[in-house]
């Protein structure tokens, strides 16, 4: 719905925030997320925080709250990033997440996690902007990939969102065998040139730089290299019609004979193994994405449950809405703890890459039922952006699938309790 129609819809008292659209008219923006209390928390999960990371999580609420929820639905529709919010992002101080030093936060996984997961309750393609910047790009530069001139150079003004990066490593015909690129890097005097074609990575089409990974010609393996996205010879496009994560500006790229000088290449990321565990914890951060916005969609319906009437009595009277809703609930405490218990791994050393592909690969799928069952109570309103669960419910299927498809994951873990892989297939005549 545009603007006009939803100045003239009649909501009930306190379903709507007061914003203002592009043009600063007053307006009152519908949705049933908005309510201080966190009525999903119901085994009281919040007192498994220390109060730093409880403390950083009410801050994000706000601003999403405030800042962000009465302007997104404008945004997904027409697919536009809002652009100004990136600096007000960036002054949250989450920015780098575990990161440490280089003036980047150095925050818990779990105090990471909290503000991963409100930012995707009230939305997703942020939650994303946020994961790209955080758990993919900078990590990579800073797990003991880059060199520390590198870290100085990159990490202070890309923790204050003063530059924005990407991560290019799916290319067309390379998703889930992540590990056979096409891109290749030759070894030249004083670099390194680029040549290949990437596909889908997030933030590309206005990043300052991009962590791009190629195939070193000389020794085969997977090297990473740290691109300035103003550099000739580099082509962005653009992906358009997405019916999913519309506000990511996933793009199309290809290298020309693009140069990278020997002090921009990853002295740490020598091969594909190298680049593991940056990716397992961006597994965990993408499972917190989808219990963020699977906390708003139960946060939606509740309110909406007990505000809208039918029969002349709430859609919560109802015995098989009230099902609905606490089968959502039962999963949101389940995929919390399962959450919370990965960062403690993550936190103490002890996770394996099993572990967080079994995490993403569970918690996804839970998340997926979860805001399919938000979008069947919400009926005919659950289609409209307006009401957030239906934007919800298209940006879940992103998160489902990427970093990682349910099934790539569960083949992770399989080969780890197992010891056998499957995960390629034995050729066939």
């Amino acid at each position: 719905m545009g603007m006009d129609l939803m100045r003239s819809l009649s909501f009930p008292p306190g379903s709507h925030w007061a914003g203002r659209d592009d043009t600063g008219s007053s307006i009152a923006v519908p949705c049933f997320l908005h309510r201080w209390l966190a009525v999903s928390d119901y085994y009281q999960l919040d007192e498994l925080l220390t109060p730093e990371e409880n403390d950083l999580r009410i801050k994000i609420r706000l601003f999403m709250e405030n800042d962000v929820a009465p302007i997104i639905p404008q945004y997904w529709e027409t697919a536009v990033l809002p652009f100004h919010l990136i600096p007000k992002l960036g002054s949250l101080g989450f920015l780098g997440g575990i990161i440490k030093g280089h003036e980047c936060p150095g925050l818990s996984a779990t105090a990471y996690a909290m503000c991963i997961s409100e930012v995707a309750r009230v939305d997703a393609s942020i939650a994303s902007f946020c994961l790209v910047q955080s758990c993919l790009a900078m990590l990579c530069i800073a797990a003991q990939l880059g060199s520390e001139s590198q870290k100085d150079k990159y990490l202070p003004s890309l923790s204050k969102l003063h530059k924005v990066c990407a991560y290019a490593l799916t290319e067309p015909d390379y998703g889930s065998d992540a590990s056979s690129l096409n891109t290749v890097a030759r070894k030249v005097p004083g670099g390194w040139v680029l040549n290949g074609r990437k596909r889908w990575p997030g933030n590309s089409s206005f990043a300052d730089v991009l962590v791009v990974l190629a195939r070193n010609t000389s020794t085969n393996q997977v090297n990473g290299f740290i691109v300035n996205g103003g550099s000739p010879g580099l082509q962005i496009s653009k992906i358009e019609n997405k019916v999913s994560m519309r506000m990511v500006q996933n793009c199309d790229i290809e290298l020309k004979n693009v140069f990278v000088p020997e002090d921009d290449r990853l002295p740490g990321a020598n091969s594909f193994q190298d680049l593991v565990n940056s990716l397992a914890f961006s597994r965990v951060m993408a499972a917190w994405v989808s219990i963020g916005i699977a906390v708003g969609v139960y946060d939606a319906c509740r309110r909406y449950l007990g505000e809208r009437k039918q029969w002349r009595v709430p859609l919560a009277a109802f015995q098989l809405n009230q099902e609905k809703l606490v089968r959502m609930l039962g999963n949101i405490q389940a995929m919390w703890l399962f959450g919370w218990r990965l960062c403690k791994l993550h936190g103490s050393g002890k996770m394996t890459i099993g572990q967080a592909s079994l995490g993403k690969a569970w918690i996804t799928k839970q998340a997926r039922e979860t805001v399919a069952l938000g979008r069947e109570l919400f009926g005919g309103n659950g289609i409209v952006t307006d009401f957030h669960v239906g934007k919800a419910f298209c940006d879940m299927e992103t998160v489902y699938t990427y970093e990682g498809s349910y099934e790539i994951n569960a083949l992770i873990v399989a080969r780890e309790i197992t010891g056998i892989s499957s995960i390629r297939p034995t050729s066939r005549l």
